[in-house]
């Protein structure tokens, strides 16, 4: 039997990167999709490749939400799996951000986190209960110079899932919560960092000097353990985080030139 038959399954950011891996891997163990982006032609691909319904959202808009929960109740009769992953990166030292670059990362990152939990809750709990996912980093692990504000926003994420998975066991509503610290993947996030911000990156050179395995990960491999945390198969598992990283936050591995 696919891992998620009969679940109806939400994805935030589900155009490109991650967020797609996880809707084709989704798709392929039997879950119903409602998948959301700000890019229309990505997240109709998307879509179309999943027999995903996707619905066009900026997670920051609050006045969005009811209507991809209700999109989900409508056509799938219920909600069982949020997958909150849609985010962006701004690079650069804090004192150079903007504060409106800053504000926007927030919003994105961790605005658009409370408002999956806010309105998919209720569904989820009226569907019998189910699976938070909320994508954090190592960044969120970490600090790391450059990337001040990033850490601050995928801080947020990784403790605001603790705190969730303690409110739904307290509630009883059988719905856990979990979050998902990828290190560096190889996703087009990277050529979509803003101008001035040294870009483009490549991240496989990025891999090869700070990650132990000497590779960048792939979106599947991230989309796998996603699939682990929305499935059956971690019934037993709330407040934790599972990293994903190549060994980045273990240490560091030196190779000596032969």
């Amino acid at each position: 039997m696919a891992q998620l038959d009969g679940k109806v399954a939400l994805i935030t950011g589900a155009a490109s990167g991650i967020g797609a891996a996880c809707a084709r891997t989704f798709a392929r163990e039997g879950a119903k999709l409602v998948l959301t982006d700000v890019d229309d032609v990505g997240g109709q691909r998307v879509g179309g490749e999943t027999g995903g319904i996707f619905v066009r959202q900026d997670v920051t808009e609050e006045t969005s939400w009811p209507e991809v929960v209700s999109t989900a109740e409508r056509r799938f009769g219920g909600l069982h799996v949020v997958v909150a992953n849609a985010g962006i990166g701004i690079m650069g030292p804090a004192i150079d951000m903007s504060f409106a670059d800053w504000r926007r990362q927030m919003a994105v990152n961790v605005d658009g986190v409370f408002l999956s939990v806010k309105y998919c809750i209720p569904l989820m709990r009226r569907s019998g209960g189910g699976s938070i996912i909320m994508m954090s980093s190592v960044a969120g692990l970490r600090g790391s110079a450059g990337l001040a504000g990033y850490s601050a926003t995928k801080g947020a994420v990784r403790l605001f899932a603790k705190s969730i998975a303690l409110e739904c066991a307290q509630a009883g509503d059988k719905i856990r919560v979990n979050s998902v610290h990828p290190g560096v993947i190889d996703t087009p996030i990277w050529t979509k960092l803003p101008p001035g911000a040294n870009s483009p990156l490549d991240p496989q050179a990025i891999a090869a000097a700070v990650v132990p395995m000497g590779e960048a990960g792939r979106p599947e491999d991230i989309a796998d353990g996603v699939l682990y945390l929305a499935s059956d198969a971690s019934r037993h598992v709330t407040g934790s985080e599972l990293v994903i990283d190549g060994g980045m936050t273990a240490g560091r591995v030196t190779r000596f030139q032969q």
